[in-house]
């Protein structure tokens, strides 16, 4: 899809203009591959009693054990200081850990240093969150997941829960349908975003309704491949990934044989792996080297992040196939953006004719959610 040369494509900045710096845990024992893990965690948490416990938890500027903070939008968890807590962990939620990576996060405020509460106030099943990432060959990610990557600014699509209130410029969607002769959905500009967004960030448009239904197109792909909602990914049926010699209880090390189309987890192997998914990197990082990494790096002795399933599980093994795959695909749809070229190009003084640029100030400031109550430090409510 396009990946054009013209000066004057708009910025992704004003495209899309209410953005948050990255989620920051501060920690690394809220996060973990498994959910059993972190239950385990904070009960070792809790057990412990004073001098043990300020050390499990591990202090900083930010976030002590008498640190009072209000709960995370959406989620049910104690108040009271860390301290004097009680009562069990609360319910994991699903985030995106690292490129590709889908892990678990215990989704309470007083273990995060920069929990980012207006992330978490829209964050539903109609959320789609980008990630910007530094990478010239991969420079957005989009999840339905709250990120937690050490990255570069994250924009939702949607400014409030529900998903109401695109996170466009205003007037873009308008503009857009007069160029095209018919209306785009946001999750259309999104894929559109996603298919033609440039390593500096800004985004070619067009008026062309055919250049824009294909670049739509591809856009969705990449998007349903990003996300893994609704039916499976699949390679076509002698390319598809299998266990061929079972994997080890507890695999060290990560290898690929390039010849042989095989990745191997010690003696454990999975074949056909696509040199393409092998090869696939995010921001100068190896994808499969980089989840293996998060699941068998050892951790410090006596830290809760220490706390970690016995045995590789099952489920760990369904999730790498399904990411090889996904890998080997998203590596198939970039191939055809190199040397397109976008016609009938809306630019960004197009945009400023029309008044869709400069965006207005409130447009890059989080929306108010006036019916939504949180309980704040030690039992208060807030209504914010």
């Amino acid at each position: 899809m396009p990946d054009v040369t013209h000066d004057d494509a708009p910025p992704l900045a004003d495209l899309m203009p209410w953005s948050v710096a990255p989620l920051r845990p501060g920690r690394a024992w809220p996060l973990a591959p498994d959910a059993a893990s972190l239950r385990a965690r904070w009960d070792a948490l809790l057990r412990a009693e004073g001098p043990d416990r300020e050390r499990l938890f591990e202090a900083t500027r930010a976030r002590t054990l008498r640190s009072a903070v209000a709960q995370l939008p959406g989620q049910s968890t104690g108040t009271e200081r860390l301290s004097r807590a009680q009562g069990p962990c609360a319910e994991p939620v699903r985030v995106l850990a690292a490129a590709f990576d889908e892990q678990w996060l215990i989704p309470d405020h007083r273990l995060l240093d920069a929990a980012r509460p207006e992330l978490w106030r829209v964050a539903d099943a109609r959320q789609v969150f980008t990630v910007e990432t530094g990478d010239a060959d991969n420079p957005l990610l989009a999840t339905s997941h709250p990120p937690v990557l050490r990255s570069g600014r994250v924009r939702p699509l949607y400014r409030r829960p529900g998903g109401t209130e695109p996170n466009l410029a205003p007037g873009l969607l308008d503009h857009l349908s007069a160029r095209l002769g018919a209306r785009p959905s946001a999750s259309d500009v999104l894929a559109w975003i996603l298919a033609a967004v440039r390593p500096d960030l800004t985004v070619p448009l067009t008026g062309d309704p055919g250049r824009w239904a294909a670049g739509v197109a591809a856009g969705r792909r990449t998007l349903w491949l990003m996300l893994r909602d609704g039916e499976r990914p699949k390679l076509p049926g002698g390319r598809r990934p299998y266990v061929r010699a079972p994997l080890p209880s507890r695999p060290v090390g990560l290898r690929y044989d390039r010849d042989e189309e095989s990745l191997y987890l010690d003696e454990g192997r999975i074949s056909p792996v696509p040199p393409e998914a092998w090869d696939y990197e995010v921001a100068g990082a190896r994808v499969l080297e980089s989840w293996f990494a998060a699941r068998t790096a050892p951790a410090e002795p006596g830290t809760l992040a220490a706390i970690r399933p016995a045995a590789w599980p099952q489920a760990w093994t369904s999730e790498l196939l399904e990411l090889i795959t996904v890998l080997a695909l998203l590596a198939d749809a970039r191939a055809p953006r190199a040397g397109s070229e976008v016609t009938a190009p809306v630019t960004a003084a197009d945009l400023r004719r029309a008044g869709v640029l400069p965006v207005p100030e409130p447009s890059r400031r989080p929306a108010s959610v006036l019916d939504h109550l949180e309980e704040g430090p030690d039992g208060q409510f807030a209504l914010l």
